[in-house]
């Protein structure tokens, strides 16, 4: 099992694109959810932050092993997605990935998601 925080920066100015990405995200999460079970990925959620005048993206995950990559998806809500990420995250900017420090899941919970 694979479990994330990551931080990723807004570019500058793509505020707006943001708000319509994460929008299209929520009104297309059945689409969003089926795409998720080939990933196995359990839980995935968006955070946002404004920070010193920047804007972030954190990315908190559960994935199990062997799933497919969001990248190497055909699903068109996939190639949307990535669109998205492509147009408005800062590529410059190092992604900064927060270290687990516990995790506190159920062992009944824990076994389903291997």
């Amino acid at each position: 099992m694979n479990i994330e925080c990551t931080r990723f920066k807004v570019k500058d100015g793509k505020s707006e694109r943001v708000d319509e990405w994460l929008t299209f995200l929520k009104m297309n999460i059945k689409d969003v959810l089926i795409t998720l079970e080939n990933e196995k990925m359990y839980v995935e959620t968006i955070f946002r932050e404004h920070l010193n005048g920047k804007e972030y993206l954190y990315w908190y995950s559960i994935q199990g092993e062997g799933g497919l990559d969001v990248q190497d998806s055909e699903h068109w809500i996939d190639k949307k997605h990535l669109a998205y990420w492509n147009e408005c995250i800062d590529h410059t900017y190092r992604p900064v990935d927060l270290k687990t420090e516990v995790v506190m899941i159920p062992e009944n919970l824990k076994e389903l998601m291997r």
